[in-house]
Order: structure tokens, then sequence, then C-alpha cells
């Protein structure tokens, strides 16, 4: 090949990659610069129910439940950034097969209040595919349900799920890159 085509080849992948939307999906840094946690997380069960004053508005945990906040710390400009919530259990010996779980996040409303949680109320195994595996190949693996969930970043209230116990919560910080084009 010719030294001018190939660097048209090079030339072509970079300038899509320039002009194109990116989204990274790290976390922003956290504002004391510390390699600390961005989120603050807690969980309480009916065992240890004490709400802080942030969240004493959102009932209680049921008995079985578990009450997961995430406490977002305010940032600059928190209109370019999202979180990604997954939600799920870590299970013992996954085989090759694609595993997933069956459940239902519900979005409620507190009454009064007009604040929203999320809910799961129960877990269950859901559908895999059904190739031949080895037994050799199971391995610990994070399986998810179905439903995704994306939230815009608001450090003013706290986000609330209620998840049966076993279940984890998995979350990222989504932070957009570049600026807006535009089309006329």
């Amino acid at each position: 090949m010719k030294l001018t085509q190939l660097r048209h080849l090079a030339v072509v992948p970079l300038a899509f990659t320039l002009l194109s939307f990116n989204a990274s999906a790290v976390s922003p840094p956290h504002p004391t610069g510390l390699n600390a946690p961005m989120i603050n997380v807690s969980r309480m069960n009916t065992n240890n129910y004490a709400p802080g004053e942030a969240v004493k508005m959102f009932p209680a945990p049921n008995k079985g439940m578990v009450q997961h906040i995430l406490t977002l710390p305010k940032l600059e400009n928190e209109a370019d950034y999202m979180v990604e919530i997954q939600i799920g259990q870590t299970q013992q010996l996954v085989d090759c097969n694609k595993h997933g779980l069956n459940g239902q996040l519900k979005e409620l409303t507190v009454e009064g209040w007009g604040y929203n949680y999320y809910q799961v109320d129960e877990i269950s195994e859901g559908p895999s595919t059904m190739m031949a595996c080895f037994e050799l190949a199971k391995k610990e693996a994070f399986l998810r349900i179905p439903s995704e969930l994306t939230l815009r970043y608001d450090s003013r209230l706290p986000k609330v799920f209620y998840l049966p116990e076993g279940a984890e919560l998995r979350f990222r910080t989504w932070k957009a890159d570049s600026a807006y084009q535009y089309s006329k």
C-alpha cells in the first residue's frame, strides 16, 4: 500500500471518534481528591432500621427486605452526570451458559411527599441458554434482573431502593465528555 492510503485509513476512524458523542463509564474524581468512594451507601433491614433526617419520610423496610440508600455528593455540573443501577445477585457455580434472573423493578412514590423510591419484591431464577458445558467451567458471576435503570444525577435527595435479602445493588456514575452537536 502506498503511504497516502495508509494515512487515509488511519485518519477516517480518528475523525469519526472525535466527531461522535462520547460518554465514559468512570466515576468522576472524589471532591477531596482522595481515592475514596464517591457515593455513600447505607443498608438497613428491620433489625437495624434507624433512618437519618434525609430519609425519614421513606417507609421502613418490611421483613425480608433491605433498604439501600445512595447518597450522592454535590457536583458543580450535575446535568452532565447519570447514575446507572443494576440489581441482581452473585451466584456461585455459574456455567458457560448465559443466565439471568427474574424480578420486576417498580418505581413508587412516598405518599404526601412526592419522592420516588424503587422496589423489587422478589428475585427468582430466570432464563438460561442450554449449551453443553464442562463441570470445570463453573465460576462465580453477578446475574442481574432484566430491568435497567439510569437516573439523572441529583444530589438533593438520596436514591432509595428496597430489595429482598441477598440481592445486590450495583451502580456506576456516567459523565458526558463531549459538547452537543447541532443539526439545522
